[in-house]
Parts: structure tokens; sequence; C-alpha cells
């Protein structure tokens, strides 16, 4: 995954390897003026950290305005930036349900964020904003259990034939926006399947960065059912690259080479 940011000035690439032990990521970032390597950071935090931020800023711009509650479906690793990102975007957030099929993690999850167990998805679901945040390749979030108003953030199914999401969430859904377009038409099975059977048009999908410049309104009224489809992008782990230099620098810790 490549990108450039010319304001930060920086080119960045994130590399990774599936092993049967495990999936190590790293970010190698290159300074665009000076031509030279900038730095190379193990991502593995860099990627958990990114991924969570994304779903904030979908929040702070697409849940209604006085959303008080989340819904987490998912308790892996990757869901705990979720809570904590959006946590931070949404200061009032009162209360976050969770639920996720083994038990024993639920409560893990659960003692570690701060959140309450559900007894079913539907608990999550019932929620103002529902993550879902699994490595499921079949729905694991009806449209039929979500009430007015909810934002839905998709963060898992990353993957052409794997989905997260029944075609009623897409129905329901008065707006539908991802990260990337363009991306979103290679890898988001819970799009690539629903537009090819006719529930939505790649027309009708936007990119949040047009939410967030103001190009587009994501949510018209409280009631409209939002949806945010995350897959993650290169320019988001250049950005992130960047700021986690930045701190290294100011604290004096990494290796110069």
């Amino acid at each position: 995954m490549s990108a450039v940011d010319r304001e930060l000035g920086l080119a960045g690439v994130k590399s990774y390897a599936a092993l049967p032990s495990g999936t190590p990521f790293v970010v190698v970032l290159f300074d665009t003026e000076r031509a030279e390597l900038a730095a190379v950071i193990e991502a593995d935090k860099l990627g958990q950290l990114r991924t969570g931020a994304a779903s904030g800023v979908a929040a702070r711009y697409l849940a209604k305005p006085d959303a008080r509650t989340l819904g987490v479906i998912g308790c892996g690793w990757q869901a705990e930036s979720q809570v904590a990102s959006i946590r931070e975007a949404l200061p009032d957030l009162e209360r976050v349900v969770a639920y996720c099929r083994t038990e024993k993690s639920l409560r893990a999850f659960c003692k570690k964020v701060g959140a309450e167990p559900g007894e079913s998805p539907r608990d999550s679901a019932r929620q103002d904003i529902v993550v879902t945040v699994t490595t499921s390749r079949d729905p694991v979030l009806r449209g039929e259990w979500l009430q007015p108003g909810t934002l839905v953030c998709a963060v898992g199914a990353n993957d052409p034939r794997a989905r997260e999401l029944d075609n009623v969430v897409l129905e329901r859904a008065v707006f539908v926006c991802c990260d990337s377009v363009e991306q979103a038409r290679l890898e988001s099975g819970d799009l690539i399947e629903p537009i090819e059977r006719g529930v939505l048009d790649w027309l009708e999908v936007h990119e949040l960065q047009e939410v967030v410049a103001g190009e587009v309104t994501g949510r018209s009224t409280p009631d409209d059912i939002v949806l945010f489809k995350s897959n993650g992008i290169a320019a988001w782990d250049v950005a992130i690259g960047a700021a986690a230099v930045e701190r290294a620098g100011e604290r004096g810790v990494g290796v110069k080479l």
C-alpha cells in the first residue's frame, strides 16, 4: 500500500507478510524534498490506531447530534481502538455495548475498554453508532435491527467475497460513504454484491473526505441511517507514520541509521 502526501513532504509504503504465526507490518517513509529515507516503522500498532481514528472521524461528522451510545460487534484487537477513537471524537458518549461469540473474549474486552456485554449482536445493533469489526465472511449485522438515526461503521470484510452487512442495511441507508471508492470497487464485498444486485449504485457511494471538506452533506436529518464502509488506505499510514516520527523526535526515541 503506497501513497504520497505532498503537504507533509512524504511518500510512504506499508508492507506485511501473512505468516502462520502472525502478520508483521512495516511502514517506510521517504522524504520527497531531500530524496532520502525518512523512517522505518514497525506498524502493527499504527495500523490499529489509524483504523480506529477513521471511525472516529466518521462518528464526528456522521453521527446524529445527540448520539450517546456505541455498539460494537467483534471484540478483537482492532475493536479496542474503535472504542477509544469514537470516545475521543464524541466526548459525550455514555454507553458502549459489545458482543462477540466467545464469552471469555467478550468478558475480557468489556473489562478492558469499559463496555457492557450484550447477549446477542442485536443488543449492539440497537445503539446510536454501530461498529462491525469482525473476520466473518457472512453478515453479522441485519438492517432490521437498526434504529432510526444509526451510524454504521463497517470495518471488517475487506474482501470481495466477505460481508458483515446484509442487504437491508444498504437498503435502509440514506447516505453511504467509504474511504476510497476506487479501492472499495476492488475489495469491499459489503458494497460490491449489493451493487451487483441493484440494491445500490456506485454513483450513490461517496468518500468520507468529501463530507469532511463540506463538499457533500452526509446526514440530512437525525433519523437518517448512515453507513461508513472502512477499508483502510495508504494515505492514513503515511499520515500516522508522520505523526509517529514527529513524536519520536520530540521524545528522543528511535534509532538513527
